[in-house]
């Protein structure tokens, strides 16, 4: 198929003519004439129409159409032709050429042609003033697009003000707060420390200092909040402690480890007992480190006494943990951050030394408990116990029994009863230790008759409080042979202050029999 058969896919025969032209219409009835409009402004000038009956839209032949396209070579030219518009003038040659054959084929009449061409010839008179709002359009959408970019510039770098702003105010707030505050003191410790209300009824009921924050706390201590905090923080691992650690030999073999805290903690530690600790109220069962009670009060009650049970609690001040601790502040009225803060400042984590890369560190291996060595730890562990005595006392009550506790040391005495109930009494022991935190050191239970030596935290209670004979004789042998040979002569097992231990063996001797540890004490500094 040709061009040309593609454009004008109508076939017209040869034989076809021209459509004859319709006869004019009739004349319209006149119509009276009415009273002239007031003047309007003027119509805007409309483009000549085109005369549907000139040459440009007669009907052609398709012999004449390939003639005509042959001869001007009208249908090969470029697709710009005559004037460029979307609708091409009448006058233009090929357009006068596809006109005709539009209207030939029957595809377009002259009028409907005639009507496409005057809506040509008005574009073209309006393009201008188009290109030329177009061109507006555009300037303006250019200039919209970079005030918007200015304006988002402009955003940006205020937001970006504003939150350097709230940083720096953030920053000076956080410097602030942790000059005057205390929000964080180590993982798995820091969880109360939100919590700043004291029961301030219970602390007076007890003549307790009302601290609220650990801002508080830290006045009470005549310390900085930075002081407090370092002396508080806890870190698993640290390049240095609060604490100076020793070992001292046991009676049964092996070594005990103690803790003597630095001397800022230490005042720290005595502040919190003397103010704090010593007026928490304890069991008439706990004799050790109650003021006006002690060993020989411990003793006393078990004299006399068929049979004397003795039970120790193994790891004692450490089983006596953080949270426990805390605990014991929270229940006589301190609130979460108090409490937390004076746990942290009475306790400490089991620690081994560990060298990496040259530096040596102190790495904690397992929770922090109460340190042997603080002031703090017999009060503190009198106060975890407390639930302990009573239930221990009831047990004591139900089998007509006498029960004491001197720290860690566990004594019951009773007449011919105790001997028929030893086994349930050991047992229910073990398992209300066990209830409450504690554990039972089976090596070191001990059931005493009266056939031999009944002893409880060192004093015979046979008969009367006394000091084992033996002990007392060894003593006074020491002194006796130390005024010829020289007191470290007798220093046999070696020990590193012979003197200073040989005072506290005639001190214990002095609260139990203080005639005979006079005596003791006068041989001692008769040797200078």
């Amino acid at each position: 198929m040709s061009a040309f058969d593609w454009l004008f896919r109508r076939k017209r025969t040869p034989e076809s003519e021209p459509p004859a032209q319709a006869p004019p219409a009739a004349p319209a009835p006149a119509t009276p004439v009415a009273t002239p409009p007031a003047a309007s402004a003027p119509a805007p000038p409309k483009a000549p129409a085109a005369d549907p009956m000139s040459s440009e839209f007669l009907p052609v032949t398709r012999a004449e159409i390939v003639d005509a396209a042959g001869k001007g070579n009208l249908l090969s030219t470029a697709f710009q032709f005559g004037r460029p518009s979307i609708i091409p003038p009448a006058s233009d040659p090929r357009t006068q050429l596809i006109d005709r054959a539009l209207v030939t084929n029957g595809l377009l009449s002259s009028e409907e042609l005639t009507e496409i061409h005057r809506v040509g010839d008005e574009y073209e008179a309006v393009k201008p003033t188009e290109a030329g709002m177009a061109a507006a359009a555009g300037l303006a959408g250019e200039a919209a697009v970079k005030a918007y970019r200015e304006d988002k510039g402009r955003r940006k770098a205020q937001k970006k003000a504003e939150s350097a702003e709230r940083k720096k105010q953030r920053a000076e707030a956080v410097k602030l707060r942790r000059e005057t505050d205390i929000i964080f003191l180590g993982r798995g410790v820091s969880g109360k420390l939100h919590l700043r209300l004291s029961d301030e009824s219970k602390l007076a009921e007890r003549g307790l200092p009302v601290m609220h924050t650990p801002a508080d706390v830290a006045k009470f201590l005549n310390l900085t909040i930075k002081q407090l905090r370092w002396l508080a923080f806890h870190t698993d691992v640290a390049t240095r402690t609060h604490y100076v650690k020793f070992q001292v030999p046991k009676k049964s073999g092996g070594v005990r480890t103690l803790a003597a805290p630095h001397q800022k903690l230490k005042a720290a530690q005595h502040a919190i007992l003397a103010n704090i600790a010593s007026r928490f109220p304890v069991t008439e069962a706990a004799h050790g480190f109650v003021a006006g009670r002690g060993i020989v009060t411990n003793a006393s009650p078990h004299v006399g006494k068929v049979a004397v049970v003795n039970l120790d609690l193994e790891n004692f001040f450490p089983t006596v943990v953080f949270p426990r601790v805390r605990a014991v502040f929270e229940r006589y009225g301190y609130s979460g951050s108090v409490a937390t803060v004076l746990a942290l400042l009475c306790t400490e984590s089991p620690r081994a030394s560990v060298t990496y890369a040259g530096v040596k560190y102190e790495a904690a291996t397992g929770p922090r408990g109460l340190p042997q060595g603080a002031p703090t730890s017999p009060a503190l562990s009198n106060q975890v116990a407390r639930k302990l005595d009573r239930r221990l006392l009831g047990v004591a009550a139900k089998l007509g029994l006498t029960y004491t506790r001197y720290a860690d040391d566990l004594t019951f005495s009773g007449g011919e009863e105790l001997t028929s109930k030893t086994g349930w009494l050991l047992a229910r022991v073990r398992h209300v230790a066990q209830e409450e935190g504690f554990t039972v050191n089976e090596k070191k239970t001990r059931v005493m008759r009266r056939g031999a030596a009944q002893m409880v935290t060192g004093v015979v209670v046979n008969d009367k409080p006394s000091i084992d004979r033996d002990e007392l004789r060894r003593l006074r042998a020491i002194l006796h042979r130390a005024k010829t040979e020289g007191l470290d002569a007798q220093n046999r097992e070696g020990r590193p202050n012979f003197r200073a231990w040989l005072v506290g063996k005639i001190a214990f001797v002095r609260m139990v029999r203080p005639d005979a540890g006079a005596k003791l004490m006068a041989a001692l500094d008769a040797l200078g």
